[in-house]
């Protein structure tokens, strides 16, 4: 008589899939963590580098929890975690070593102001989302932001550093200069600063609905930026955060419009 076929042992635990997400959040605070490391030692392009490395990990993690049905109330908190030390305490300490020490103690008050409203940002969401009963949202609100999202505040607040290395490539220094110096780049981080705070309404580009006849021109725009990004990728780092500030004043005419059409249609079926 042969014997039973012997059964795999079964260990409890978590799937590794609910993991993935998790450590890709970790290695998003890691290269924010290299960052610091970087700026210390002076290596400007790699500090920018890791940031923006960290704002790609942290796009991807979200979405590939929901792919991957991980979403955790751990996950939640450790990416917010993540996501302070990445895009509000990191570019604020690399600001600082590269430009805002010049002025002293008064260059200090922006870089610190900056990350302390990136905390609030993100404490705030973190509330909204805790509550055993969140607000009811109208439909149309689920495709926006309340203020500026951490990793876009985070590129904004890098334009100086974007745009001084562009044109160090370039050998344009007196325009290199400019940008560094602390009377450009601190009027950007308090900006930024109260972008975060804010209540300013900002597309969140996941429930995002191109029309049909803009879907050609989207799309070679991204491939031009691709082939600039390769080509020059300071220079498309610059002039994306020229292109997202550009876009805060239309997100806020869409939001406003959707809320006039929201309210017109609630007022139609009241009569009905």
């Amino acid at each position: 008589m042969t014997p039973p076929p012997r059964r795999r042992p079964r260990f409890e635990g978590l799937s590794f899939n609910r993991l993935i997400p998790n450590l890709l959040t970790l290695i998003g605070l890691c290269a924010g963590l290299t960052a610091i490391r970087f700026a210390l030692d002076g290596r400007w392009e790699q500090a920018a580098g890791l940031i923006v490395f960290a704002a790609v990990i942290d796009a991807l993690d979200g979405r590939i929890a929901r792919l991957l049905k991980g979403e955790s109330r751990f996950g939640a908190e450790f990416d917010s975690l993540s996501d302070f030390l990445c895009f509000g305490v990191a570019p604020a300490f690399v600001l600082y070593l590269w430009t805002m020490q010049e002025a002293r103690g008064i260059g200090f008050i922006p870089c610190l102001l900056f990350a302390v409203c990136c905390a609030l940002r993100l404490a705030r969401f973190n509330a909204a989302i805790a509550a055993p009963v969140p607000p009811p949202k109208p439909a149309f609100a689920q495709s926006f932001f309340t203020g500026v999202p951490a990793p876009a505040g985070a590129g904004l607040a890098l334009f100086p550093l974007f745009a001084s290395l562009a044109f160090q490539g370039w050998g344009w220094e007196t325009a290199g200069a400019f940008v560094r110096h602390p009377a450009f780049v601190a009027p950007i981080l308090i900006a930024v600063s109260a972008l975060f705070v804010s209540t300013l309404p900002t597309w969140s580009f996941k429930n995002f609905k191109v029309p049909k006849p803009a879907v050609l021109p989207l799309l070679l725009g991204a491939a031009g930026f691709a082939a600039l990004l390769v080509a020059e990728p300071w220079a498309a780092l610059a002039a994306g955060g020229i292109a997202y500030a550009s876009l805060l004043p239309a997100s806020l005419r869409s939001y406003q419009r959707l809320a006039r059409d929201a309210a017109a249609d609630a007022a139609r079926g009241g009569r009905g």
